[in-house]
């Protein structure tokens, strides 16, 4: 004979329900202070803070490789010392 189990009440269900709407209020908020703080126009997105990321590695890559080109040039215009010590 088989058992038959009955559901018991999750009483988490609750407690997250709670913890959601509590930090969607704080969300709110938040978002409300910031645009009275620094307006409508001011306010940063994802898409801001995407684009932002995304030029400062454009940023980042162009002085790698500014430098790279530096030491291959201090590289090309100065004979390595194994080179120097053959011809002595």
């Amino acid at each position: 004979m088989a058992a038959i189990r009955t559901a018991q009440p999750d009483n988490s269900t609750g407690f997250a329900n709670a913890s959601r709407a509590l930090v969607a209020a704080a969300a709110d908020l938040v978002l409300g202070v910031q645009r009275r703080v620094v307006g409508d126009a001011n306010i940063r997105t994802a898409r801001d803070n995407a684009w932002a990321a995304t030029l400062e590695d454009r940023a980042r890559n162009e002085a790698r490789a500014e430098l790279t080109r530096e030491v291959a040039a201090l590289v090309a215009r100065h004979p390595s010392r194994r080179a120097l010590a053959k011809t002595r």
